[in-house]
């Protein structure tokens, strides 16, 4: 299985734990206990994703998904 098909929703959760991280990041953020939540939330619904089941290399997988989440985000902003 190619690591790179991964599902939609997959890629919609880690852009959001990506931009929920950055935004918890800024010194002094605004509610930042539930910006925490949100971040453990996500990372709940990303660790275990039924996707990681078919997976053969769940790391490798891991890193790609988190670089696609990451170059969609740029690509989406400018």
């Amino acid at each position: 299985m190619d690591v790179t098909a991964f599902p939609d929703d997959l890629v919609q959760t880690q852009a959001a734990w990506n931009a929920t991280y950055e935004a918890l990041a800024v010194p002094r953020a605004h509610d930042a206990a539930a910006l925490r939540r949100r971040l453990l939330l996500l990372s709940g619904r990303l660790w275990w994703h039924p996707y990681w089941e078919s997976v053969s290399s769940v790391p490798a997988a891991r890193s790609e998904l988190r670089r696609l989440a990451r170059a969609r985000g740029v690509a989406q902003a400018a």
